[in-house]
């Protein structure tokens, strides 16, 4: 795993060094859009949808745009001005139960590894939430978004689940719940709950529940590609309008050539009227000098 991120757990007067790594990883297969004549990627490019040109990525800002379609520009000099708590630093606010705290709100959980010299206080604080039954609620910034998260204990490490803020969680507002619940008869209650019962577990074990979809499609592609059902896109060319070097250095040459012609001629036929002039006239001979 790669570090992503280094900053410090912070409460009370204690600072803790730490680095952060993504505790999760998406195992989906990954597949590109090409183009299913010959297997050709299919690129896409950022181009302005008013002047139609490609904008390059270092004229790209940020926009809001309002409800009745004005945008509001936002520069990267806009964005530095806001107020954002420090990105290198995990603030613990307070301890609470994991159960008061709804799953809906979890958001991304992230590895926490000690730096070498800050082992002993990573320890203390990892031992003492598992003594307290307890998790930290903290503030954190990440890629210039602030948000809350939690510090709790996962397999003797310390991890950090970042939170959604109050707002963001959806209030569910459907039809039904307006409604006057039906009648649930006592005999389908007693039933359900049987059901229940016959699938219950005492423990949640992972490991027995697989992606088959995921395995299925592996299979379909390794299946393929050992019976040689495979395209190998051509390579792309240069475009037309890109010269060859030395196509280009041939034709300055040339063009250099063109432009010295008019030039010498000039300069051949001022030459030759210098040298008539010196000449005598014809029939008359040069006095001697005394």
């Amino acid at each position: 795993m790669r570090s992503m991120w280094k900053g410090s757990v912070s409460f009370g007067l204690v600072s803790i060094p730490i680095q952060l790594y993504a505790a999760t990883e998406n195992k989906n297969v990954s597949l590109r859009q090409v183009h299913e004549a010959d297997g050709g990627r299919i690129q896409y490019k950022r181009f302005c949808t008013i002047d139609g040109e490609e904008v390059p990525y270092a004229e790209i800002a940020k926009g809001y745009e309002l409800p009745d379609g004005e945008m509001v520009v936002l520069t990267d000099e806009d964005m530095s001005e806001l107020p954002l708590a420090s990105s290198r630093a995990i603030d613990v606010l307070e301890f609470v139960p994991l159960e008061s705290i709804d799953p809906i709100q979890f958001d991304k959980t992230y590895y926490l590894e000690p730096q070498k010299n800050a082992v002993k206080p990573y320890v203390v604080l990892r031992d003492a939430l598992q003594k307290a039954s307890h998790v930290a609620v903290a503030k954190v910034a990440i890629r210039q978004r602030e948000t809350l998260a939690i510090l709790r204990v996962h397999s003797d490490v310390l991890t950090m689940t970042t939170m959604l803020w109050p707002d963001e969680v959806r209030v569910p507002d459907f039809g039904f719940l307006h409604e006057d619940p039906p009648q649930v008869r006592p005999q389908e209650l007693t039933m359900a709950g049987s059901l229940i019962d016959s699938l219950s577990e005492p423990v949640f074990e992972q490991e027995k529940y697989s992606d088959s979809y995921r395995e299925a499609l592996e299979a379909m592609i390794e299946a393929k590609a050992a019976g040689n059902q495979t395209t190998k896109p051509k390579v792309v060319g240069a475009k037309a309008d890109v010269v060859d070097l030395m196509e280009a250095l041939q034709a300055s040459v040339s063009e250099a050539k063109k432009s010295r012609k008019p030039a010498a001629a000039k300069k051949a036929t001022a030459a030759k009227k210098a040298t008539a002039a010196k000449k005598p006239a014809s029939g008359k001979r040069t006095p001697k000098s005394a």
